[in-house]
């Protein structure tokens, strides 16, 4: 809340325009209860309003300073600073994928994903192999490595089911 009396040439305020600061040119008193004041808006515009003691409680006096300041949350800077080192860590590790999981892919497996898979465009796969080959493996590496790059935003995966017995026994 400002008091008229605070409102002076050059002040920048607060709730005077809706969503907008605006920058006092002069002020001109009408009697003990109300000014007159001429004004820029943000863009430069200059405009004029006659101002009641009632308005008061909108206004809000804007503390002179640096528009940047050094007195922000130093744990949020921090989160912030990881979570964007996170988000670009598939630049610096190149087997991202591979060092942040708890499995021990084979030899096969990481040459699959990270030379035949990554490197091809667009990224559509099917990946079939012999059983125990390790395919599971491969594409969890692959999607990890893709969610980890940004490039992956949905993703289906089809198993075979349980094969059916069409043939009841009839006791």
């Amino acid at each position: 809340m400002a008091r008229l009396e605070e409102l002076k040439k050059g002040t920048r305020v607060k709730g005077l325009l809706s969503n907008d600061i605006v920058t006092i040119v002069d002020i001109q008193w009408r009697g003990s209860s109300a000014v007159e004041l001429t004004y820029k808006d943000s863009s430069g515009k200059p405009d004029s309003e006659l101002v009641y003691r009632d308005r008061e409680a909108d206004l809000e006096i804007e503390q002179p300073g640096s528009q940047w300041g050094f007195d922000g949350d130093g744990h949020l800077l921090r989160l912030v600073s990881e979570a964007y080192r996170i988000r670009l860590a598939h630049l610096f590790d190149p087997l991202l994928a591979v060092h942040t999981s708890v499995v021990e892919p084979l030899p096969h497996q990481i040459t699959a994903v990270y030379e035949e898979m990554l490197p091809r465009q667009p990224l559509r796969f099917l990946l079939a192999d012999d059983p125990g080959a390790g395919k599971t493996i491969m594409a969890g590496l692959f999607i990890k490595e893709l969610i980890a790059r940004g490039d992956l935003l949905r993703c289906l995966i089809c198993c075979p089911g349980r094969p059916v017995n069409r043939r009841r026994r009839r006791n």
